[in-house]
C-alpha cells in the first residue's frame, strides 16, 4: 500500500484550514486549536511549508502565516515534495545508489513513467480542490427486470 507520512497528512488539513481564509494570517496556536494537531507538530509543519515557499511567515505581534500564493496555485504534488521530497514509489527512480540490481534492471524507465503519471495526477489537485465540499458519489443503479403480477398467476 501506497501511504503518505502523518506529517504530510496533517500538512493537508492544515493548508486546507488555511484556503478557507486565503487572505488571513494564523498563528501555530490557532492552526492547532481549529486542526486539533499538537502545536509542536503544527509548527515543525509550518517551518517546512515556509522553507518550500508554499507558506509565507510574518514575525511580530500581528504575525502569522498566510499562504505564499492562491490555493489554487498550490498543488497537493507541491505540499507532499514539500514534506516528503520527491514523488517516487521506488528508490532507484531517485538515485541507483542503494539497489544492487540497478545496472542490469531493464524497468527502471518504465517506473519513472509510473512516477510521473503520479506526479502528474497530483499536480492536478490543488487546495483550492481540497476545500470544495466532496461530489456524491454516483448510485449505482440496479436494473431490475419486473414481470407484470398477472402473468405469475397463469
Amino acid at each position: 500500500m501506497l501511504r503518505l507520512s502523518k506529517l504530510t497528512d496533517y500538512a493537508i488539513v492544515i493548508l486546507s484550514f488555511m484556503a478557507k481564509e486565503e487572505l488571513q494570517g494564523h498563528t501555530a496556536v490557532e492552526i492547532a486549536s481549529v486542526t486539533g494537531i499538537a502545536v509542536p507538530t503544527v509548527s515543525k509543519i509550518l517551518k517546512l511549508l515556509v522553507n518550500a515557499k508554499i507558506l509565507s511567515s510574518t514575525r511580530g505581534a500581528k504575525g502569522g502565516y498566510a499562504l505564499a500564493r492562491l490555493s489554487e496555485n498550490i498543488t497537493i504534488a507541491h505540499v507532499i515534495s514539500a514534506l516528503e521530497g520527491p514523488i517516487a514509489l521506488t528508490e532507484c527512480s531517485i538515485s541507483q545508489q542503494g539497489c544492487e540490481q540497478a545496472s542490469g534492471c531493464s524497468i527502471r524507465g518504465n517506473w519513472n513513467l509510473i512516477n510521473q503519471t503520479i506526479h502528474n495526477a497530483l499536480a492536478s489537485v490543488t487546495l483550492a480542490d481540497m476545500v470544495k465540499p466532496a461530489p456524491v458519489p454516483a448510485l449505482a443503479w440496479k436494473q431490475e427486470v419486473l414481470i407484470p403480477v398477472a402473468s405469475l398467476y397463469r
